[in-house]
């Protein structure tokens, strides 16, 4: 059975920052790319940031970049969010997801999901 476990979430205050973490099991981790998602209240899941199979390519979403960095150990069957200068507009779910193809700012060509970690910004 395939599980994405996220961690690293929580309160931080307006500027702060976070890692969140992402542990795959139950599949061969490597072939697959990896992505960031979130989701506000009400609203549908956005592409935050993923990452390729071999961490060669990075994309993500105009809003997040120069603060926000994705990142994998393949070793570790793990991915990285680490989130820098956060905002109160980016309080959220955040979810990870495996995708063994396709283009990985689309949510839909994404395989497994985790259960998501809650990401909350004072301000």
């Amino acid at each position: 059975q395939v599980q994405l476990v996220e961690s690293g979430g929580g309160l931080v205050q307006t500027g702060g920052s976070l890692r969140l973490s992402c542990a795959a099991s139950g599949l061969t981790f490597s072939p697959y790319g990896m992505g960031w998602f979130r989701q506000y209240p009400g609203k549908e899941r956005e592409f935050v940031a993923a990452i390729t199979w071999s961490g060669g390519d990075t994309y993500y979403v105009n809003s997040v970049k120069a603060r926000f960095t994705i990142s994998r150990e393949n070793d570790k069957s793990t991915v990285f969010l680490q989130m820098n200068t956060l905002k109160p507009e980016e309080t959220a779910i955040y979810y990870c997801a495996a995708a063994r193809s396709g283009r990985l700012y689309r949510g839909l060509d994404y395989d497994y999901w985790g259960q998501g970690t809650q990401v909350t910004v004072s301000s």
